[in-house]
C-alpha cells in the first residue's frame, strides 16, 4: 500500500471518517491525509470539524461551503423532475454525494493527490455514488474504501478503535444511529430501526416535531415558482438557501416531513430509514400542485414515467451519466410554464391544497363549468366516443363471429 502518498478524504467528523484518518496513516506508510468537509447546510456540525481532523492526524483541512450550489444545482433539478425514490424517499443523501465527490476531485487535483477516500460501507449505496462520480470526473484517481479493507466489522468495533486511538466521536453505544444531515434532510438508520416492526422512538427526531407535538392551529403558506424553481414565500422573493431554510422551519414546527421507509438499496438488500425532510416535503407537494394546473395531460403523464427513472439514476449515483443529462433537458423543457403560486395548509404533519394560480394555467372555466356555456358543444362527444371506442367495437364483433 506504499504507492499512495497523498489522500483526500471525504470527512464529516462522524464515527466512520474519524477513525479513517489514523487507519490510513497506519496502513499506507504514513501517507499524507487531507480532510475535506463539504458544508451542505448541516449547521453546527461543521464548526468543530477542522480542529478534530487535525488532532486525528490530517495534515490539512478544507471546509467547502457549497450549500448554495447544492440547493440550486442538485436539489432544484430533482424537484423539477418530481423524482421520489420508491414513492417515499426524497433523495436527500443521494444527491449530496455527487457534489461531495466533485469537490474531492477538485481538491485532489489541486493538491496533486494520488487517491481519494470515503467512509461509506461495503453494504450501502454511498460507496457507489462517490466512486461513480470519481470515475466520471477523474478516472485516473485511486479510490480507497476502508470499510471494504479493514478488520472493523461493526459500528461498535469502530467506536472501540476510536477510543483506542484517542479519537473523539459523536456516537456512543447508547445512541448508535447512523445519521446524515444537510439542508434538505436528516436521515436515521441502524440500532432499533433495523427491525421494521419497531416504531421509531420519540427521541429519534432531531429536526421535526411529531404530529402530536405540532400546534393545534393550521398554518398557511404561499410558495411562488418560476419555471419550476421556488423563488418566493408569501410574496417575498428569497434566495435558494434562505427559502429552503424558512420552509424547513415552518414544516418542522408543523410536524411535516417525517418519512419511514424500507427501501431497496442498489446493492441488493433492503434497509430501513427514517427521514426528516420538512421543507422538501412542502416543496414537492407545492411543485406538483402547480404542474397539475399548467401541464397538459400527455406531458404530465409521460413526465411521471420519467420521474421514476430519473429518481433511480440519482439514487444509483449516476448523476453525471449521459441519460441523466438527457432527462434534465426534457425536464427543463416541461418546466417553461410551471410558473405561479401555490397556497398550502399545514396541520399536524399533513399538507393540504388551499389554492393555486398561474398565468399559464390550462384550467379554463368556460369549458369545464357545470353551468351554461357557449364554447363547448356536448353533442361533439358522441363522435369522439365512437372513434375512440372503435377498436373495442371491432374486437367485440370479431369475438362474436368467432363463436359461431
Amino acid at each position: 500500500m506504499s504507492d499512495v502518498k497523498k489522500v483526500v478524504l471525504a470527512y464529516s467528523g462522524g464515527l466512520d471518517t474519524s477513525v479513517i484518518i489514523p487507519w490510513l496513516k497506519e496502513n499506507y506508510s504514513n501517507c499524507e491525509v487531507i480532510a475535506m468537509c463539504a458544508d451542505l447546510g448541516q449547521g453546527d456540525e461543521v464548526e468543530p470539524v477542522r480542529e478534530k481532523a487535525l488532532k486525528s492526524g490530517a495534515s490539512k483541512v478544507y471546509i467547502e461551503d457549497v450549500t448554495k450550489e447544492f440547493v440550486e444545482d442538485y436539489i432544484w433539478p430533482v424537484l423539477k423532475a418530481g423524482s421520489v425514490y420508491e414513492g417515499k424517499y426524497l433523495l436527500g443523501t443521494s444527491f449530496a454525494r455527487p457534489i461531495i465527490a466533485k469537490k474531492l476531485v477538485e481538491i485532489a487535483e489541486k493538491e496533486g493527490a494520488d487517491a481519494i477516500a470515503h467512509g461509506a460501507t461495503g453494504k450501502g449505496n454511498d460507496q457507489v455514488r462517490f466512486e461513480l462520480t470519481v470515475k466520471a470526473l477523474a478516472p485516473h484517481l485511486k479510490v480507497i474504501a476502508p470499510w471494504r479493507l479493514w478488520d472493523i466489522r461493526s459500528r461498535e468495533d469502530a467506536i472501540d478503535y476510536a477510543e483506542k486511538h484517542n479519537v473523539p466521536v459523536p456516537v456512543t453505544k447508547k445512541r448508535p444511529y447512523s445519521m446524515d444531515r444537510n439542508i434538505w434532510h436528516l436521515s436515521h438508520e441502524g440500532s432499533d430501526l433495523e427491525d421494521p416492526w419497531n416504531e421509531p422512538k420519540a427521541d429519534v427526531y432531531m429536526v421535526t416535531k411529531t404530529p402530536e407535538q405540532a400546534p393545534d392551529v393550521a398554518a398557511y403558506v404561499e410558495i411562488g415558482f418560476e419555471k419550476g424553481i421556488p423563488v418566493a414565500i408569501n410574496g417575498e422573493k428569497l434566495g435558494a438557501v434562505e427559502l429552503l431554510t424558512k420552509l424547513n422551519e415552518l414544516g418542522a414546527e408543523n410536524g411535516v416531513g417525517i418519512t419511514d421507509i424500507v427501501e431497496n438499496r442498489l446493492v441488493g438488500m433492503k434497509s430501513r430509514g427514517v427521514y426528516e425532510t420538512p421543507g422538501g416535503t412542502i416543496l414537492f407537494y407545492a411543485h406538483r400542485e402547480l404542474e397539475y394546473l399548467t401541464l397538459d395531460r400527455a406531458t404530465m403523464h409521460y413526465k411521471e414515467q420519467i420521474a421514476v427513472r430519473y429518481g433511480e439514476l440519482v439514487y444509483d449515483g449516476m448523476w453525471f451519466a449521459p441519460l441523466k443529462e438527457a432527462l434534465d433537458a426534457f425536464v427543463d423543457a416541461t418546466q417553461q410554464t410551471v410558473t405561479g403560486t401555490v397556497r398550502l395548509k399545514l396541520y399536524k404533519g399533513n399538507i393540504m391544497s388551499a389554492g393555486a394560480k398561474s398565468p399559464y394555467s390550462l384550467f379554463h372555466e368556460g369549458f369545464v363549468t357545470f353551468g351554461r356555456d357557449e364554447v363547448y358543444n356536448q353533442k361533439d362527444a358522441e363522435g369522439f366516443i365512437n372513434l375512440f371506442g372503435l377498436p373495442l367495437k371491432i374486437r367485440a364483433l370479431m369475438q362474436k363471429e368467432a363463436k359461431k
